[in-house]
């Protein structure tokens, strides 16, 4: 069974740094493409980041130069570190394995940048 695991969301003021974690289990967890994804109330979900297997990260524009995603093979977990974060950040953020037709999500984990 296939279980992504996200935590570290939460309350930050704007300029704020905040980190995420996914934990994975139930898959071979280096050969996944990792990804996070957030949605906004009222939006679709979109891509954040996603982290290859090689290691190739790719960003949204809107957090280019702002967040950074990595993996921790060795601990089945990809990480979101979010710094300078601004009130339209406001999202749940979603952790994401990919690989062929196996493609599995986490439950979420809220992020609220407010002052």
């Amino acid at each position: 069974q296939v279980q992504l695991v996200e935590s570290g969301g939460g309350l930050v003021q704007p300029g704020g740094s905040l980190g995420l974690s996914c934990a994975a289990s139930g898959i071979i967890f280096s050969i996944y493409a990792m990804g996070w994804y957030r949605q906004a109330p009222g939006k679709q979900r979109e891509l954040v980041a996603v982290i290859t297997s090689s290691s190739i990260t790719n960003y949204a524009d809107s957090v280019k130069g702002r967040f950074t995603i990595s993996r921790d093979n060795a601990k089945n977990t990809v990480y979101l570190q979010m710094n300078s974060l601004k009130p339209e950040d406001t999202a749940v953020y979603y952790c994401n394995a990919h690989r062929g037709r196996g493609d599995y999500w986490g439950q979420g984990t809220q992020v609220t940048v407010s002052s």
